[in-house]
């Protein structure tokens, strides 16, 4: 289960095993043999899984559903990320219903976006307000 997760996470995120070893400071084939199953990661480093995917740890470790909140996430956010699930219809893919595994895989996806989003709105917001007294 954990070697399929981080596999599929670094995928999502286009990601070599370099890049994921390089910011996770251990070596390639380190990283590497997680996703192969030959290895497990430390309490440190699944963390640091953890936060740069906005995931948990239980998630990792094969929880069926991401409870990825990050901590920065104000009640606003929350609400939003709880509304976007709500809303959840029908996933379909060229007309044909996405059930099971695949469904679960895309919402995980969409959840790591929907942070994603969250994150890059909040630093644009700071960036322009920087901008806005600097005038």
């Amino acid at each position: 289960m954990f070697p399929e997760r981080i596999a599929k996470l670094r995928n999502s995120k286009g990601l070599t095993h370099q890049e994921m070893a390089d910011m996770l400071g251990i070596t390639r084939q380190a990283y590497s043999n997680y996703e192969a199953g030959k290895r497990e990661p430390d309490h440190n480093t699944l963390r640091r899984l953890a936060d740069f995917f906005m995931i948990s740890i239980d998630y990792l470790l094969g929880s069926d559903s991401i409870k990825a909140i990050p901590e920065w996430a104000t009640s606003k956010d929350k609400k939003d990320f709880k509304k976007m699930l709500e809303e959840d219809g029908d996933l379909m893919f060229d007309g044909v219903p996405i059930e099971g595994e695949d469904r679960q895989r895309i919402k995980d996806v969409l959840t790591g976006l929907f942070w994603d989003a969250k994150q890059m709105n909040k630093r644009k917001k700071k960036t322009d307000s920087k901008n806005d007294t600097k005038r």
